[in-house]
Order: C-alpha cells, then sequence, then structure tokens
C-alpha cells in the first residue's frame, strides 16, 4: 500500500528513525525513507504537503543543514529533501562523487515518486546537482534556486581554492572538531567512511569547470541567491544572473521589463551560514509562490 499527499504518490520503504546533532537546528528527530535509484539507495525525507520541492544541501553537509528553513519552506508545499551520495543517511557507492552523477539521483528520485514537475532547490554542492537536473531534465523541473552555486571554478577566491586542496583523507582526523563531521557521525550508516567522503570531495573539487555556456540553456525560471561574504565575489553571481537575461534594462515602472529569473544578494551572511539563516526562505517562499 502507498500514500499519497496532495497527488504525490509515495511508495512503500524501508523507514529509518535517527537522531540528527548539529549547529543548525539542534536535536531533532526524524524518520526518512530509501529509494533504490540509479545504482543508489538514497536517503530522502518528506515534509508539509503542496506542491512539491526538491531540496539538496551543500557539499559534506545532509539534510539538517537548513536548519530553520526547512520547516519554514514546508509550510506552503511539500519538501523532499535528500542525502547526496555518501553524505548524511545515504551510504557511498563505488563511483566518484560529481554533480553530473548525482544529478541522475535526482532525475530518478522525482521519477520514483512520480512528482509532478516540482521546483528544486540547492545549496553549495547540491546546487551543482540542482543545476545539472534541470539542464539535462527540463521536462522534470518546475522552478529552479541555485544557493552559493558558482558556475566557474575560478571564480571561487584564491585562498579558498587553496583551502579545497587541503580536503584529504589526511585531514579526517583534525576535520572531526568541524560541525561537518559532529553531524555526518550523528546520522551516516557508517560513521567509519568520513576520510573516504574527504577523499572523495576533495578529488572532485579539484576538477576544473566553467558552465558558462550552458547555464544560458536553461529552462526553468531561476532564483540566483548569494551572500554578501560568500566563497565568490557577489560579482559572479550578478554575472550568472546576466547569463539568465538579468541586468540588462530597466525593469519599468510596472514591471514589465523585468526578466523572469531572479537574483537576491544576502546582506550579512557567508557561504557557511546561508543555508540556515532565515533570510535565506524568507526569499526563496515568494518566488517560489510568485
Amino acid at each position: 500500500m502507498s500514500s499519497t499527499s496532495r497527488g504525490v504518490t509515495v511508495p512503500d520503504e524501508e523507514v529509518e528513525s535517527k537522531t540528527a546533532e548539529g549547529p543548525w537546528g539542534g536535536k531533532s528527530e526524524v524518520t526518512g525513507k530509501y529509494a533504490d535509484v540509479n545504482g543508489i539507495k538514497l536517503y530522502y525525507e518528506i515534509h508539509g504537503t503542496g506542491h512539491p520541492l526538491v531540496l539538496l544541501h551543500g557539499g559534506l553537509g545532509a539534510t539538517p543543514m537548513f536548519g530553520p528553513n526547512l520547516p519554514a519552506l514546508a509550510k506552503g508545499r511539500q519538501v523532499i529533501a535528500a542525502d547526496l551520495q555518501g553524505h548524511g543517511r545515504t551510504a557511498d557507492i563505488d563511483r566518484p562523487i560529481s554533480p553530473e552523477l548525482m544529478a541522475e539521483d535526482i532525475a530518478a528520485l522525482i521519477k520514483y515518486l512520480k512528482l509532478d514537475r516540482p521546483d528544486v532547490m540547492g545549496y553549495s554542492l547540491g546546487g551543482g546537482v540542482a543545476f545539472f537536473v534541470a539542464l539535462r531534465h527540463p521536462e522534470l523541473v518546475g522552478k529552479l534556486v541555485l544557493v552559493s552555486t558558482p558556475i566557474r571554478r575560478n571564480a571561487f577566491y584564491p585562498d579558498i581554492l587553496g583551502q579545497q586542496g587541503q580536503v584529504t583523507a589526511e585531514a579526517a582526523e583534525a576535520m572531526k572538531q568541524t560541525p561537518m563531521y559532529q553531524l555526518y557521525a550523528s546520522i551516516a550508516p557508517k560513521p567509519e567512511d568520513w576520510p573516504r567522503l574527504l577523499t572523495k570531495m576533495g578529488e572532485s573539487m579539484k576538477n576544473d569547470y566553467d558552465f558558462t555556456k550552458e547555464f544560458g540553456k536553461l529552462q526553468p525560471t531561476t532564483l540566483i541567491v548569494a551572500a554578501d561574504a560568500d566563497i565568490f565575489p557577489p560579482a559572479h553571481a550578478v554575472e550568472v544572473f546576466g547569463l539568465l537575461g538579468g541586468g540588462k534594462r530597466d525593469g519599468g515602472w510596472d514591471g514589465s521589463g523585468r526578466p523572469k529569473s531572479q537574483l537576491a544578494i544576502l546582506p550579512g551572511l557567508t557561504h557557511y551560514n546561508i543555508g540556515s539563516a532565515p533570510a535565506l526562505s524568507a526569499v526563496v517562499i515568494p518566488f517560489l509562490e510568485g
């Protein structure tokens, strides 16, 4: 037997309940399910009812890193929050970690749950995944929200590129003092895989990329969100907005000149707290409802 919420059919699956710990929202008892899709046993949670929103976390994180934004988003819609490959409650499999590969996991999850053109929102690494879902499977996506997601590697500040080069298995012990590890250790099916996750993430971040040409091909109406003290300059977010037709002309007194996509630079935030800052859902919700 299956359960249905506002037309979204959820098949029966294995259910797991485990306490998540972390600085983003404290402890909370969560109940999630696993979907066998695209060769991976993908963990996901469903919150709220209404039009679906697929929510994707950042690198070395998991669903709880959205803190109060998840319940805020779920007040007016059904949020399907997934833990990406090797992150959170989704165990790693024998393949590299890359946005392109994980995008196929999410596309398969959307089909598996029979979601009708859900909106898709991703933060950082999750933003890269969301981008490829929308680029490769535009028929599956309603609106798109990309949070703190650079579209070319050289947009990062140079010191950030240096830090990314230090993400290796050798850093595993030192990084056990971080909120990322504390969350991982509290919910991962195999906490001993922490060094493996760092190795794969480090290898992934070494890859050069520039999706400027591909970005202009996006079909969904898109919201670009960045912090004013992000890991790349605000000018990059403006550049990305421009690829979607933004910043080309006056919007007009009646708004007729506005582009269909939108840009939000959130003040007083960084890459590391934008995901859980209430200001994020405050700009995302009107965009999704508009």
